[in-house]
């Protein structure tokens, strides 16, 4: 049997790549993890019940743990899903960003030069690397541009897999993802955010309680929106093919994240309507039944350097490896409000 190991394998694309590798017969993957105080195994669950599948310890940020992890299992695949991906709290730990996202790319791959070169590597990128971006749709050609730390060691990152390929002839590749979420996206993402607030919403409406508002940032950024699933089957195809190049992973379609909550509260069956102001920070979105604010727009989460626009062009990813996504914007929108609706009338 072939060896898998991925990093990151807690976060959403990282459980959803374990899921789908488990389902073939010749493939035993291994989940690093970093050790916590508290760990969150919730997504998970079911590969721990796969006797295919072990979890192991390894810290990115240490040189020895790396090492002696890929010593000890010698992988034929290498995916490394694991980094500091939160792009506001970048300004506040810039160095862990760095250290984490492009030192512990450097060490994994200074690991497999060293122990087992034939094994194949693949990096996620980020659509934050484009950052101020010069044209759209993004393409592979596209001049890196970040406005955040997160997008700066991204960069730094991606110069570090092709280095290591050109120098060593390794099979290193990284997949420019663009935003990927899901109903098992982190709580402190802006997606995750509004799902979970919307399904709150929902329920104070049924129990008849006062609806408490949320609170936003930019609410005009626009994203390149997909589901993180179909973007675990494009990077098993990257993986697979006989040399290895780079591809960028997007829908192809840009919104708002105005359109994202919109979608939401529709979902959800609630009916609103906005509150607009010449002032956007004055902006309000108000439940039309009873007059109460359901979403504020806070100053204070609008970003040092924001991205305003990303949109990928994924039309090289769709004709070389025949990949397509399966879940466009509304669905995505309403599986995650549907399940956090699950989630929080089963508490």
């Amino acid at each position: 049997m072939k060896k898998v190991i991925i990093t990151g394998v807690t976060g959403q694309v990282g459980s959803y790549m374990a899921d789908f590798l488990l389902k073939f017969t010749d493939l035993e993957v291994y989940g690093a993890i970093r050790r916590l105080s508290v760990p969150n195994h919730k997504n998970i669950e079911k590969a721990k019940l796969n006797p295919k599948f072990k979890l192991i310890e390894m810290d990115l940020s240490d040189e020895h743990s790396v090492f002696s992890t890929v010593q000890e299992i010698k992988p034929d695949y290498f995916i490394n899903f694991a980094a500091n991906s939160f792009v506001g709290n970048s300004w506040r730990m810039p160095a862990n960003h760095f250290d984490v996202n492009a030192l512990g790319v450097m060490r994994q791959l200074e690991a497999i030069r060293k122990i087992c070169p034939n094994c194949k590597y693949y990096n996620a990128g980020s659509s934050e690397e484009f950052g101020d971006v010069m044209y759209s749709p993004q393409d592979l050609n596209h001049p890196p541009r970040p406005r955040s730390p997160y997008g700066a060691s991204k960069v730094a990152a991606r110069q570090i897999v092709k280095v290591w390929r050109d120098s060593y002839n390794l099979f290193a590749i990284q997949g420019y993802l663009f935003n990927h979420e899901s109903e098992r996206r982190g709580e402190e993402f802006v997606t995750r955010k509004i799902s979970m607030n919307v399904a709150r919403i929902k329920k104070e409406l049924n129990e008849g309680k006062k609806l408490e508002p949320f609170d936003l940032g930019n609410i005009e950024a626009k994203r390149d929106w997909s589901h993180a699933y179909d973007f675990v089957r494009a990077v098993w195809l990257m993986m697979n093919e006989e040399k290895p190049k780079d591809y960028l992973l997007a829908s192809g379609e840009t919104h708002t994240v105005r359109e994202f909550v919109e979608k939401a509260f529709e979902a959800a069956e609630i009916e609103t309507h906005w509150h607009e102001e010449d002032n956007p920070i004055n902006t309000k979105l108000i439940h039309t039944k009873t007059g109460s604010i359901l979403l504020n727009i806070n100053k204070d989460f609008y970003r040092p350097a924001e991205v305003e626009l990303l949109l990928g062009d994924p039309s090289e990813a769709q004709k070389d490896l025949h990949w397509e996504k399966s879940v466009d914007f509304s669905t995505l929108v309403r599986r995650m409000v549907d399940n956090d609706i699950k989630e929080i009338n089963a508490t």
